[in-house]
């Protein structure tokens, strides 16, 4: 279902951060405590550094033996040769290799786990396993970054990072689905396979394993973290999610159903077979409009007409799109949206059912961003945002997804993935993404997801600490199901788990990063103090990508009326849920300073 650069894609020694997100982003808001923070649980020992063991280009020697694997290359990559936040990456050790490398049986094809491992000459005494995003497929850069345009990662802070393509290449698509070992490897059995590897080589190259270990990603990356938090607690000592579609196949199937209700809008000579036909039943001005009315409807609710829904509950209680989305009594303008417009928009913020009137996954909530990015085009074939995950994901992604990946009765290379979404039987899939037969021994829902994901004891038991976060505009992974899934943890733990669980919902924020948002932050580094000082984070600052961002502009800044007027800088707190970001009544709606977590 999701493009590797999709969703779908990480930080405490090192370089600072730049004052505006940097030092302030490392310090918690007095004024946001609450919670079981002084809950009695162990505390984990901080890491510490060492150096590596002789030259980078003598560790393909060095590491070379371990069963099932082969390492290929290992030079040395100088300072500067990469950036982040502009600012360079200090000298490293580029490993590059596989493992399990074999031809299916089943399809005749070549697959191995690729990675690549990223070791710091002035190592932290931390290993970080940076999880990708879609349907992996590729060996990403071993920067450990997460966040909206990131100003610093992992690597730049001393970790070692490795990175894979979980089993398979992006060259074979989601065809990768017709071989049962690589489905396995895809949802959960490469990190089985990668992590103790990864820790032997931390061991031969530094003289001695890492003392702290820690896992994140985005999107799939995010549900990797769940997975590895509910298979693996004893592996790693900190979790960072990010937008954790840890109910992957079901929003898949979702989002199919959603293109076949956008589908019944379109109208001849528009094909609902191609992204920008589907996106005529829902344009970008149109997007932006029901953007604009529930701001105007809940901005306010905070005590701050700033541009930003901080009370995303009380947003729900008081947006109404029967009402509240105006009703178009001539030809669309963009002003306006058609009865059935408004029918089918509800009904895919409502969640997707299946014919007997079943939740296929979950709801979206309304928020300010879903008019973020554009829809796709003939000049923009993939879109952005919202647009790309509303009419472009369901036909080319999802489809390819839900038929040969999450199905024991795979489609085959080649097939017409638009044409397999807009005619699917929704309850068919819903019952393929549960079923097993053949050589598919495990159903999707069963090799995609974390087992019993909100009993984290033995997790919270060894003093390990996870830290989650969702974009509440998120228009493919819902953000209700991560707070689901945190309440859930909650009342595992009689009613609060914020002694060693945190979420923590971006206001404006699209799939990951983007949106009329404050999305570029750090969440690394308060984990890592969490872990190894003790110290809960409380409110983590978060700053908009305005010009002259270091990190990247966000281009959806200057979409929305609202939003491109902010301070190229502004920020504002994210607050630990179920706490919400409230303005104290003085001070700049451009600083965080002025708002409190309650």
């Amino acid at each position: 279902m999701l493009s590797n650069s999709r969703r779908p894609g990480r930080f405490m020694s090192g370089p600072s951060l730049p004052l505006s997100v940097g030092t302030a982003a490392l310090l918690s808001l007095a004024a946001c405590g609450g919670g079981n923070d002084g809950e009695s649980l162990p505390r984990l020992g901080a890491a510490t550094a060492a150096a590596l063991n002789g030259s980078c280009e003598a560790l393909a020697a060095t590491l070379a033996g371990q069963a099932n694997t082969r390492i290929s290359a290992a030079s040395t990559v100088a300072a500067g040769t990469l950036s982040q936040g502009g600012q360079p990456v200090a000298e490293h050790c580029l490993v590059t290799g596989s493992m399990f490398e074999r031809v299916s049986a089943v399809d005749g094809q070549p697959y191995a786990i690729g990675f690549e491992m990223r070791l710091p000459k002035a190592w932290n005494g931390r290993f970080y396993y940076q999880a990708n995003g879609g349907l992996d497929g590729n060996v990403s850069t071993a920067l450990g970054a997460l966040g909206g345009g990131p100003l610093t990662g992992a690597l730049m802070q001393g970790f070692a990072v490795i990175s894979s393509d979980a089993g398979h290449t992006a060259a074979v698509g989601s065809g990768f689905g017709l071989d049962p070992q690589a489905r396995l490897d895809y949802g959960y059995q490469a990190v089985e396979k990668l992590t103790p590897m990864a820790k032997e080589a931390i061991r031969r190259a530094y003289g001695k394993g890492p003392d702290r270990s820690y896992f994140g990603g985005c999107s799939n990356g995010g549900r990797h973290a769940f997975v590895a938090a509910a298979r693996h607690p004893d592996w790693y000592d900190g979790y960072l999610a990010g937008a954790p579609g840890y109910n992957l196949p079901k929003a898949a199937v979702a989002n199919i159903w959603g293109a076949q209700r956008y589908a019944t809008l379109v109208s001849a000579p528009n094909d609902p077979a191609t992204g920008a036909g589907l996106a005529t039943a829902f344009t970008d001005a149109e997007r932006r409009l029901v953007s604009a009315r529930v701001l105007a409807r809940c901005d306010a609710l905070d005590g701050a007409s700033d541009g930003l829904v901080q009370d995303t509950a009380a947003c729900q209680a008081a947006f109404n799109p029967a009402n509240d989305l105006p009703t178009c009594t001539g030809a669309r303008d963009g002003n306006c949206l058609t009865v059935a417009q408004k029918g089918v928009v509800a009904d895919i913020f409502a969640g997707a059912r299946t014919s007997t009137g079943a939740a296929v996954y979950t709801s979206f909530p309304w928020d300010s961003g879903f008019g973020g990015g554009t829809n796709p085009g003939a000049t923009n074939p993939v879109g952005s945002g919202t647009g790309q995950w509303e009419f472009f994901a369901p036909l080319f992604l999802d489809s390819g997804s839900v038929g040969q990946v999450f199905t024991p009765t795979p489609q085959p290379n080649g097939f017409n993935g638009p044409a397999f979404a807009l005619g699917a039987n929704i309850d068919a899939l819903v019952a393929g993404i549960n079923a097993t037969g053949g050589v598919y021994t495990e159903s999707a829902m069963g090799f995609m997801t974390p087992p019993n994901p909100t009993n984290l004891a033995a997790l919270k038991n060894r003093g390990a600490k996870m830290m989650v976060y969702h974009g509440v505009s998120d228009a493919i992974f819902s953000a209700s199901d991560t707070q689901a899934w945190y309440d859930g943890v909650r009342a595992s733990n009689g009613g609060d788990a914020s002694g060693f669980a945190k979420f923590y919902r971006v206001p404006g924020m699209g799939h990951c990063s983007g949106g009329p948002a404050t999305d570029q932050f750090d969440m690394l580094t308060p984990l890592v103090r969490w872990v190894e000082q003790g110290e809960a984070p409380q409110a983590v600052v978060a700053s908009a990508r305005g010009t002259g961002n270091a990190g990247g502009v966000n281009a959806d800044l200057a979409l929305h009326a609202w939003s491109a007027t902010w301070a190229a800088n502004r920020t504002r707190p994210l607050c630990p849920y179920p706490q919400v970001a409230r303005y104290k009544g003085t001070g700049s709606l451009e600083s965080a300073d002025s708002f409190r977590c309650q």
